[in-house]
């Protein structure tokens, strides 16, 4: 994405001959006036946006920070000899995904497994969906840009056929091409910032997608010494009830 906003900034800075073309790159872009202006600080903007999340993302979504090294098992040695305060304190030590989701299991430990199972299912949903909320941002982006710049390449038109109405028909083709042109750029524009920013959504979303459910089955397998205590065993030598 960071390329993306390097391309569309040499896009606008980046000049044309004017002996070609007839006037500067940047007379061209905002004939339209202040509205094509506002289209192009709008997608370099949304540019800037989607670069930030997607560095963002990628930093926080690393597996380091997520799953953090060196919890599982110790966990799961503290709660096999019920130290579950220990247990905690570590969970506590090392804040992550998966630490937040057994600490949310710890606090329930005294009502048995079901709730400490429940606990766990109900804060890796709602941990899940607040990461989930803030990729989702580069969706939105990514539809948003080509729009805009399908508003600058209808307005772009409208330039070039006003030009025509004014002159009553006798606009030439060097008139009619600066419309045309600014309307291209804005359209470039616009899926230079939207294809960037939906792959990259696409790949945030398998990796959040991937981590929460290596974090479900991590806290479950943490977790498995507190199940194995719930479940009741027939005392020894205690006749079994015939089946009904």
């Amino acid at each position: 994405m960071l390329n993306s906003s390097l391309a569309l900034a040499g896009l606008l800075a980046q000049t044309v001959d004017a002996d070609a073309a007839g006037g500067s790159f940047w007379q061209i872009l905002f004939s339209g006036g202040i509205v094509g202006l506002l289209i192009i600080l709008l997608l370099f903007s949304l540019s800037l946006i989607a670069a930030f999340l997607i560095f963002d993302q990628f930093m926080a979504l690393r597996r380091g920070e997520v799953i953090p090294e060196g919890v599982v098992e110790p966990i799961q040695k503290l709660l096999a000899e019920r130290r579950v305060k220990e247990a905690d304190a570590i969970c506590r030590q090392k804040p992550s995904l998966l630490t937040f989701v057994m600490m949310s299991g710890l606090a329930e430990v005294d009502f048995g497994w079901p709730s400490v199972e429940k606990a766990m299912e109900e804060a890796l949903a709602e941990q899940s969906a607040r990461m989930m909320r803030r990729i989702e941002y580069l969706s939105v982006i990514g539809n948003i840009a080509p729009m805009v710049g399908l508003l600058g390449t209808v307005t772009g038109m409208i330039f070039a056929f006003q030009r025509v109405a004014i002159s009553q028909g006798g606009a030439g083709a060097g008139d009619l091409a600066e419309g045309i042109y600014q309307a291209l750029v804005t359209t470039v524009g616009g899926l230079i910032v939207a294809i960037p920013a939906l792959g990259a959504f696409a790949v945030l979303r398998n990796r959040v997608d991937g981590l929460v459910a290596e974090v479900a089955y991590l806290a479950q397998h943490a977790m498995s010494a507190l199940k194995r205590r719930s479940v009741k065993r027939p005392v020894p030598g205690t006749p079994i009830p015939p089946v009904q």
